[in-house]
């Protein structure tokens, strides 16, 4: 659950698109390749049973020294990749640039759909950074050396209809070069193997936390360098629980794109899921049209 300012994760919620985009994305979904629930939960997006593990389904490595797909044990078939080649020479060489990639990457309320709204604060403080520390306690510290710039947008479904209120935060983070945002995706495993259960702070706290890495081409990840997404529940002193949590990373060249999402009362798992679905995949799609080599 790493990214700034991402906190990690009845009818009436609408993903516009999310058809398209859940079928780019199924691996994030809770499906293995054969359409069955995999060991992050059950077909209702809850959490599966306790690993000795700590609750993740697959280790994280290094961007580098990575085994192919079909040395992975389970990997099933490639999935055909839509991911386009990064053009190193759109790297943005300062915070300057990184930010105004950060512009073009970023989503709007709209991207989620008509029912979603800006919450206030809307944007995350510049220069700030999350950190899980030795008591699974998130902390907040500057900026690492190898990030340019990062930037966390927080939206909402208002409560209504007999349901509580939805909250979703999306984050994208520019990188100094794409190693930084492949050992970004590897801390990200890291941390839910660590601490399946982690204190957000203000009576508030994930728990029961399971994560699951796919890398391109591992079964349905045809979308991304490196998939991870993170489920489990959360607990609010105000917002009772608990409730479903859904958090999903994407990577595409020296960028991350994040989206977490915190489901209330009345609110299922899938329709948390849609809404993280759907940004993820918009935010990937920008970054492939800022990045990506032309022709």
């Amino acid at each position: 659950m790493t990214g700034s300012g991402v906190w990690g994760r009845p009818g009436g919620l609408r993903a516009r698109g999310c058809a398209t985009a859940a079928a780019a994305l199924l691996a994030l979904a809770g499906c293995a390749a054969d359409g069955t629930p995999d060991a992050r939960g059950g077909p209702d997006g809850s959490p599966g049973p306790s690993a000795a593990s700590g609750g993740a389904t697959a280790g994280a490595s290094a961007p580098s020294g990575r085994p192919a797909p079909s040395g992975k044990p389970g990997g099933g078939a490639p999935a055909p990749s839509a991911v386009p080649a990064f053009d190193p020479a759109k790297q943005p060489a300062d915070t300057a640039a990184a930010r105004a990639l950060l512009d073009r990457v970023q989503v709007d309320q709209e991207a989620f759909g008509p029912d979603v709204r800006r919450s206030s604060p809307f944007e995350s403080r510049p220069g700030h950074w999350p950190v899980l520390d030795a008591d699974c306690v998130w902390q907040t510290a500057g900026l690492p050396p190898g990030v340019l710039a990062t930037r966390t947008r927080y939206f909402h479904v208002p409560a209504g209809d007999g349901r509580g209120r939805v909250r979703i935060s999306a984050t994208v983070t520019v990188h100094r070069d794409p190693s930084g945002s492949g050992w970004e995706t590897a801390q990200a495993m890291e941390e839910v193997l660590r601490c399946p259960q982690q204190v957000l702070g203000a009576g508030e706290r994930l728990q029961n936390l399971w994560g699951a890495s796919l890398y391109l081409g591992e079964q349905l990840n045809g979308w991304t360098e490196d998939a991870f997404s993170e489920s489990g529940e959360y607990v609010g002193e105000k917002d009772g629980g608990p409730h479903p949590y859904v958090w999903s990373q994407g990577q595409f060249g020296p960028v991350t794109m994040a989206v977490a999402g915190r489901g209330a009362a009345g609110v299922t798992a899938q329709a948390v899921q849609a809404l993280v679905v759907q940004g993820t995949s918009r935010m990937m799609l920008q970054a492939h049209g800022a990045l990506a080599k032309e022709g």
